[in-house]
């Protein structure tokens, strides 16, 4: 559908953009359907089960799990962000977003992507103080200096949101409507855009690229540096701190090198484009808080004990 400016020009703006989704084979959509709506589900389960057992177990009332949850909050809106839409689209022929609804998707997206990758260095500084300080670590990462590096991580998502949104809003969409994803994003909608978008392509690039780029080898500096000094750590503690560091070396790449394919080339189509996109929008969220949870054996007993106390009050 079109719709008319009301400058001085007559231009016709799209009102409306059209999802290719996946495939158009009835069949085929049942089945992603039926998959796309267990990881859901999945993501929703496991981030809530993270979210819960961490404000009602006392001995996890610490820095690391009170990150850990922030992050669960994170992925539950990150995932929730495209896959609702995803799943409804499965039942419509034509998969169409309003001009407005896509802005807002793409805001949504980058602010909670953007949050992530803040984040993600949050999660890295608490482990550089652990086992560079010990002894000082709950004192250093107090209640008042998480609370205000998440508020930061997400000020910083919000940040970059904007300039992505700044930077789309003027650009006239004219021409075809149809984006070949299952949600919007900056690559495929800029390629809509009846303009020359060759510069805003670069500042794109500049923006999201070269951030997870530059974000994601720094990360794997700093935890590399950290599994450098846990040698000089007796062998369970080491054990134990390394187990951690490799649960956060496995999250940072599973969101970071998607997101580096994505964003760190030009903004022309590839054939993996949508599976990568699936990867890190609708996998990753999923499998964080079970990755967590499988390599953490202290919320594998914290969650046994809120097993525990459900069916003690059942009985009750």
């Amino acid at each position: 559908m079109w719709g008319r400016s009301h400058g001085t020009q007559n231009i016709t703006w799209a009102s409306e953009f059209v999802l290719l989704g996946f495939s158009q084979i009835p069949e085929l959509q049942k089945f992603l359907f039926l998959v796309f709506l267990f990881v859901y589900v999945t993501t929703i389960v496991g981030n809530l089960l993270i979210m819960v057992t961490v404000t009602f177990d006392s001995r996890l009332h610490m820095p690391m799990y009170f990150l850990l949850r922030n992050l669960a909050v994170i992925d539950l809106c990150y995932s929730t962000v495209t896959s609702p839409k995803m799943l409804v689209d499965f039942f419509h022929e034509t998969k169409t977003i309003s001009y407005q609804g896509c802005l807002a998707q793409i805001f949504f997206f980058h602010l909670l992507g953007g949050g992530t990758v803040f984040f993600l260095s949050v999660m890295a500084y608490d482990r550089y103080i652990a086992i560079t300080r010990p002894l000082h670590y709950v004192t250093i990462m107090n209640t008042r200096l998480c609370v205000g590096l998440v508020l930061a991580a997400w000020a910083g998502g919000f940040v970059h949101s904007i300039v992505q949104l700044a930077l789309l809003l003027p650009l006239p969409f004219c021409g075809p409507n149809i984006l070949d994803n299952f949600y919007c994003d900056v690559p495929q909608v800029l390629r809509l855009a009846c303009t020359d978008t060759s510069l805003l392509e670069f500042l794109m690039i500049s923006n999201s690229g070269m951030l997870v780029l530059i974000w994601f080898v720094l990360l794997l500096i700093s935890y590399t540096v950290i599994l450098v000094m846990l040698r000089s750590y007796s062998g369970q503690a080491r054990r134990k701190a390394a187990s951690t560091c490799t649960t956060h070396i496995i999250v940072v790449s599973m969101i970071f090198i998607p997101c580096i394919y994505i964003y760190s080339r030009p903004f022309t189509p590839f054939p993996m484009d949508k599976a990568v996109s699936i990867s890190y929008t609708v996998m990753t969220p999923m499998l964080n808080p079970i990755i967590y949870t499988l390599r953490n054996q202290e919320m594998q007993a914290a969650m046994k004990r809120l097993g525990r106390r459900l069916m003690i009050c059942n009985r009750e």
